[in-house]
């Protein structure tokens, strides 16, 4: 026995020593359809994707593989429902899986590994689950929609509903499938399930109706339990009172749901919405997206959503109308409780009002917590700006808009509203002096990506200034403000796109902005200037070519960020005929309407284009489309369509440039700071007039004090053709200023937050998203990150950071899909050092003071002699 005990241990001791070492490659992140745990999940097509460490430089992927299963130990057993197999590639952004439908409704599991470039394979990452979803009627398995009320007489109930039921076996897992629109709260035996807020997103409820799905396993308990949802309206419902930017009115509030139970044993049961479930009026007694919330708390009935509730007065739930979109799963990050924000000061108003200040103007709601008499009602008016007097100014982000709250008397009492939110930085509050009130600011989950810190305090001011506007503005859709209009205007998708992305990783908000663009599309081909689109505007407000371009553009910057080549193949169609829509609109090539570029600083007050013509941006624009198309066909090997829209291209390019191209000058149209921009930008210059064209550009600049004219439209351009143009210098005189307006001046105005015009009037929105295109410069100037030409999802990247008298330090840091991405440089006397790092399976081109080094993942620490980079 000691003899075969001994052989034995030599054998491990033999094996263990002659077993291949694993590479020094760990994989720390996976992704499923861009999501660490995702739940409704396509049955087949599932993009992968995973980011890599290395403590060696040059480290690439040679081969991967990937195994699904249907639980750990399947994994572990190697029992697989898909394996991949060793396939030789680099890839490891959106590797799709393409095997056999999944089952709908479905947990799965699945982990990865990779060859390194020496051919030794990683350890396996950490399993990850999934959830597929429910994609026909039949995965309902019956469930139906039900209402308090199908038909609203006078105002809309706000109703919760319930449903005991009892599970006597031990249970495996606990699956709950439901949507109540416009939004929902779902409970399980009285606790809130998740942390969603406003969900689900909101949509064209004729063409498509969202979706959640919850893991509740460790909710369900042996013996009695209870579901309970309480549902508002949100975009579902739009009441006329109070402040209202448009009325809609897709029924009263309804709700379906499905909980699916598997027990030990392989049995499963199911629990649905239909007539046995019960339902009453919330305390929630008012309740609109523009016009806040009222709530009753003497209408409280604890315990509604326990087991074994005594539901006296509730009634059985109706049966009502289904909506007419389709039930689709909610891929998109759900829009949560971010940060919490405090008082930082208060003024007495009145005997009976005081003002709350939290020092931000962001989006979000009050927390409440007060004590007094029952039946005494507390009313909070949140508000962006104060009058002299402290009183709430309402007039540009929308009035009366207002929160009330009347107590029950039973002690210290807290209370949040559920289905409103608003772009406040002060609230004033009638009714009590006895509370405590909190900010709670709500965005869009998206993961954050980037961070930004320079050495010129002001440009990091407004880093913060833009970076508010952005997280006020991400929710289920890209608002332009948050609080009197929150609708999704599509230009500032793509012209502020680039600035969000290396904030927020925007890959799921973006796919889902393009299929609301999909659901909006009319017949005749136009994508209207707002998606979802549940009001039609007038003239240029629904058909404006720099807006509906964003069903363009959008799809091939979700390709070129995040390689989505998915979504470019969904869309295809939908560009295509935006596309022919704007060439049936053209006479000779040129378009002549639209609203140009919006809130451009000219003489007047700002509104429509007041220094370029409409017919320049618009035009602009479209050849920049008809050029995308050729490469999106490309992409997609559509080699015809390649052909057709490059001979497209030439012809506007050429009617373009007869029309507005002064060839002795060297100037496009009135020379304004977009018009000329613009064409630098989209290709529209000859390569031989383009150092005239931009030297223009940059006397017209300086002539005028470095001023900012451009607009919504044209500063995004602006931004880029200086940047491209080597004239950073100049970028930054614009911006390195508050005497005028601009960014410095909204600041020394007291602005918390990016304002709809560049000189913070009070008269319009001063929490708005459309002029923070600088903040693309702020990672790509200064910062000097950037992807290399022809490079998909930061494949290749570029370090080429901006060093200008002014500016010593700067440390700056951007997420992209392959990993961390860093460039960390100071000035030190006359010593220009700089510190890069360059994630797992990418290049990168590292430019320096007179010298350009070409280097592979990794950590990296250069010095060269200090000189200025920037040409202008």
């Amino acid at each position: 026995m000691k003899l075969l005990l001994l052989i034995g241990l030599a054998a491990a001791q033999t094996s263990a020593a002659t077993a291949p070492p694993a590479s020094p490659i760990t994989i720390t992140t996976t992704r499923c359809t861009g999501q660490p745990t995702p739940t409704g999940v396509s049955l087949t097509g599932i993009p992968f994707a995973w980011t890599m460490t290395s403590p060696e430089r040059n480290s690439v992927q040679t081969a991967w593989q990937l195994v699904i299963g249907t639980s750990p130990a399947a994994l572990a057993g190697n029992e697989t429902v898909w394996n991949s197999g060793k396939t030789a590639g680099s890839g490891s952004v959106n590797m799709y899986y393409r095997g056999r439908l999944l089952q709908p409704g479905t947990t799965y599991y699945w982990r990865v590994r990779v060859w390194d470039g020496h051919g030794t394979a990683t350890k396996w990452s950490r399993i990850a689950p999934f959830t597929t979803g429910l994609f026909s009627e039949a995965d309902w398995q019956g469930a139906s929609w039900i209402g308090y009320e199908d038909m609203a007489r006078g105002r809309t109930v706000i109703p919760l509903f319930r449903k005991d039921f009892t599970v006597k076996r031990p249970v495996k897992s606990a699956m709950v499938f439901t949507t109540g629109l416009g939004q929902y709260e779902l409970y399980l035996n009285s606790r809130k399930v998740g942390n969603r807020f406003l969900s689900p997103g909101w949509t064209d409820y004729n063409k498509t109706c969202l979706y959640n799905t919850y893991d509740v396993t460790g909710l369900v308990k042996k013996g009695g339990n209870a579901l309970g949802l309480i549902v508002g309206n949100g975009f579902f419902n739009v009441s006329p009172e109070r402040y209202h930017k448009l009325e809609v009115d897709f029924g009263c509030p309804r709700m379906i749901c499905l909980l699916r139970i598997t027990y030990t044993d392989g049995a499963t049961e199911s629990v649905l919405s239909d007539g046995s479930w019960t339902t009453s009026p919330s305390p929630i007694t008012f309740t609109s997206i523009y016009g806040g919330e009222d709530y009753d708390a003497r209408l409280d009935q604890p315990g509604w959503a326990s087991p074994g509730f005594k539901a006296d007065g509730w009634k059985p739930a109706l049966p009502v109308t289904a909506p007419k979109g389709k039930l689709t799963p909610e891929t998109d990050n759900p829009v949560t409780v971010a940060e919490t924000l405090h008082v930082k000061t208060t003024r007495v108003i009145d005997k009976t009002t005081r003002s709350y200040d939290f020092g931000q103007n962001a989006s979000g709601i009050v927390e409440l917590k007060v004590k007094g008499r029952r039946g005494d009602t507390v009313r909070l008016t949140p508000s962006e700006l104060v009058d002299e007097d402290g009183r709430p100014n309402q007039r540009a982000s929308g009035g009366p808009y207002y929160f009330t709250y009347i107590i029950k008397g039973e002690g210290w009492e807290t209370w949040r509203p559920r289905f409103s939110y608003y772009g406040f930085r002060y609230v004033a509050v009638t009714g009590t002096d006895t509370l405590k009130l909190t900010m709670l600011h709500t965005r869009n989950e998206a993961r954050a990506t980037g961070s930004f810190r320079c050495s010129n305090d002001l440009f990091n001011r407004i880093d913060k200034l833009i970076r508010w506007a952005i997280k006020s503005n991400m929710q289920s859709v890209i608002t332009d403000c948050p609080h009197r209009e929150k609708l999704g205007w599509l230009e500032q998708d793509y012209l502020m796109g680039a600035s969000i992305q290396y904030n927020y990783d925007i890959s799921l908000l973006y796919r889902s902005i393009v299929h609301d663009m999909m659901d909006a599309q009319l017949a005749s081909g136009l994508v209207p200037d707002i998606a979802p689109e549940y009001t039609q505007f007038d003239g240029g407000f629904r058909d404006s070519p720099e807006w509906g371009s964003a069903s363009v553009i959008l799809p091939w910057l979700l390709y070129s960020w995040y390689g989505d080549e998915e979504t470019l193949a969904t869309a295809y169609g939908m560009m295509q005929r935006y596309v022919n829509y704007l060439d049936k609109r053209s006479k000779a090539h040129i378009l002549d309407y639209g609203l140009g570029d919006w809130y451009d600083y000219g003489p007047n007050f700002p509104g429509e284009a007041q220094l370029t013509p409409k017919a320049l941006t618009a035009t602009a624009i479209y050849f920049y489309d008809v050029s995308l198309m050729a490469k999106v066909a490309g992409v997609l090997h559509r080699m015809a369509d390649v052909e057709r829209y490059t001979q497209l291209a030439a012809a506007v390019r050429k009617a373009f440039n007869e029309r507005f191209f002064d060839n002795k000058t060297k100037t496009y149209s009135t020379g304004s700071q977009t018009a000329i921009a613009i064409p630098l930008c989209v290709g529209l210059v000859d390569s031989a007039d383009r150092a005239g064209v931009l030297s223009n550009l940059i006397d017209s600049i300086r002539l005028s004090g470095y001023k900012l004219t451009a607009g919504d439209v044209g500063f995004h351009f602006l931004v880029r053709a200086l940047s491209d143009g080597q004239a950073d210098r100049t970028i930054y005189a614009m911006n390195n200023r508050s005497d005028v307006p601009g960014y410095g001046f909204q600041l020394a105005r007291g602005a918390t937050s990016l304002t709809e015009s560049w000189p913070a009037l009070k008269e319009v929105s001063n929490n708005h998203l459309m002029l923070g295109h600088l903040m693309e410069w702020l990672y790509e100037g200064i910062g000097g990150i950037r992807q290399a030409p022809g490079s998909i999802a930061y494949k290749k990247i570029i370090i080429d950071p901006v060093c200008l008298d002014g500016l010593s330090s700067a440390d700056v840091r951007y997420e992209c899909p392959y990993g961390t991405i860093r460039s960390r440089w100071h000035v030190d006397g006359r010593r220009f050092s700089l510190h890069v790092e360059i994630p797992v399976n990418t290049t990168a081109t590292i430019v320096l003071p007179g010298a350009v080094r070409q280097v592979g993942s990794g950590i990296y620490d250069f010095g060269a002699p200090f000189r200025t980079f920037a040409k202008w």
